[in-house]
């Protein structure tokens, strides 16, 4: 009890500084008994978490069967031609960055849970839409308007996950609802090779956009019921379960789900590096992602048929998941190393970038496993997302933070797909080029934010601190972690 006492204080700090900050070990014992925290984070993983994989499972397999349907009939009925494919997936994130700081405001401002809520809903009857589209135009208009209903969800998911959960639990649970979009590509895949088996009244692609667009307005009907606002108002835990459910989030400076807009917080995030840092990590990140949505268009150009380029689309969602896993572990190893890692995890896509350059368009699986390695994303995607959930306090400032992300994350999106012209498939020598840059400029931007975590914990030694006190200090406060000089940032 004492070992594990000692790793809840000490997970505020470096691991080399816990020497110099003189933190006593027993102070967090005596506030909560580790075994009740530990049966409440159970309960919370059991609802909470699931809520979560849930929707965005469902939103992951509407964005993703586009590249299903282009491969069964969509182009040929629409009549798309040159870059309008891929224009389809651009315009969806010139939606979403419209919406990011409208829903940034908004975020701020209502219950957080409730309002997911409800955009989710929207979001699945947006998608059923997709099958009523007859031109390029009028698909262009759904599309836009469903990533509209995408600004607000992704940045919200980090919010939810720094409100329930702390720190040192954040790349598992954000690592565990990332591996949906892992498990989306993978049923999306299968689930459009089943459809396009049958026939139907209506075209395989356009059934598809209605499934997955009712499933998604159930999930989110549900979460509207069934996700509480934050601790201390969850409906699966009694009153000592939801005061012990606080408490342990008001050790790491968290003041739950706010309704005011905090200009001084405002300003503090634009006067911080890392808000432009973050802002970088969704661009660099995204700009190589079309890699994703076009390996089926990779695989079908490359001589397959639609209903292998399916199956040999689907192993695509299971790589995600393992490096998705891999990321996690090595979280579990180096709970302090996150920036470490993601540099590290480049390797896997650049490996497959490299590989879809120079192989031979004769080397069929060389290519198919090349575009699967290319397209392993999101584990690093989810260790970004656990160091903005970990490293940002106070809640306008987390809405502004994970709002910029996301802009940049959608600027990336719509820029990226224009260099993947159809006309050039199945090389997509320009996209490739692209993508193999921002991989090379996202280690040293991930580099810079390491350091200045570095530099700012350094800047915070504090010789004696009462942990006890300091709890009482800042309960019910929202503080940010410029204001909070206890608060130590996450490498």
């Amino acid at each position: 009890m004492q070992n594990q006492a000692k790793t809840e204080t000490t997970d505020m700090i470096p691991k080399e500084d816990e020497s110099k900050a003189g933190l006593q070990s027993g102070t967090l014992t005596a506030l909560i008994d580790p075994e009740d925290e530990k049966r409440v984070r159970r309960k919370i993983d059991c609802v909470v978490l699931p809520l979560m994989c849930l929707v965005f499972f469902s939103q992951y397999l509407d964005k993703q069967s586009l590249s299903y349907a282009g491969v069964f009939g969509m182009m040929e009925e629409l009549q798309l031609h040159g870059t309008q494919f891929s224009w389809l997936g651009s315009i969806f994130y010139v939606g979403q960055l419209v919406a990011e700081f409208p829903a940034m405001y908004l975020m701020s401002r209502l219950p957080l849970a409730k309002f997911v809520a409800v955009i989710v809903i929207l979001w699945g009857g947006i998608c059923m839409c997709l099958a009523a589209a007859t031109t390029f135009r009028s698909f262009m208009g759904a599309r836009f308007a469903l990533g509209l209903a995408e600004g607000a969800v992704s940045p919200a998911f980090v919010t939810l996950t720094s409100i329930w959960y702390k720190k040192k639990e954040h790349p598992l649970r954000i690592g565990l609802w990332i591996s949906c979009n892992g498990l989306a590509q993978i049923v999306g895949a299968l689930m459009m090779y089943g459809l396009g088996h049958q026939k139907m009244a209506i075209a395989q692609w356009k059934a598809m956009f209605i499934i997955c667009g009712a499933l998604t307005a159930f999930l989110g009907i549900l979460f509207f019921f069934l996700m509480p606002a934050g601790p201390e108002t969850a409906w699966f835990l009694d009153p000592q379960e939801r005061q012990i459910a606080t408490q342990r989030m008001q050790t790491e400076t968290e003041g739950g789900d706010q309704t005011d807009f905090s200009i001084p917080q405002l300003e503090e995030a634009v006067t911080d590096i890392r808000t432009y840092l973050s802002f970088l990590f969704g661009v660099l990140m995204t700009l190589p992602a079309p890699v994703i949505a076009f390996a089926s268009l990779i695989i079908y150009y490359l001589g397959y048929s639609n209903f292998e380029t399916m199956l040999y689309t689907s192993p695509t969602g299971a790589v995600q998941i393992i490096f998705i896993w891999v990321g996690i572990f090595l979280c579990y190893l180096w709970p302090n190393r996150r920036c470490a890692i993601a540099i590290g995890l480049t390797i896997v896509p650049l490996t497959g970038i490299i590989l879809l350059f120079v192989l031979p368009l004769s080397a069929g699986w060389g290519m198919i496993v090349a575009s699967w390695l290319a397209s392993v994303i999101s584990n690093i995607f989810s260790i970004l997302l656990s160091l903005n959930a970990s490293n940002i306090r106070g809640n306008t400032k987390k809405s502004i933070v994970n709002a910029l992300f996301f802009a940049g994350y959608a600027v990336g999106a719509i820029c990226g797909p224009l260099l993947w012209n159809t006309e050039y498939a199945p090389r997509y020598r320009s996209g490739l080029v692209l993508a193999l840059v921002s991989w090379i400029v996202f280690i040293p931007t991930v580099s810079v934010y390491w350091f200045s975590c570095v530099y700012e914990n350094k800047r915070r030694y504090i010789v004696e601190v009462d942990i006890a006190e300091h709890v009482a200090d800042i309960a019910g406060k929202d503080l940010t972690d410029k204001q909070d000089k206890h608060f130590r940032y996450t490498l």
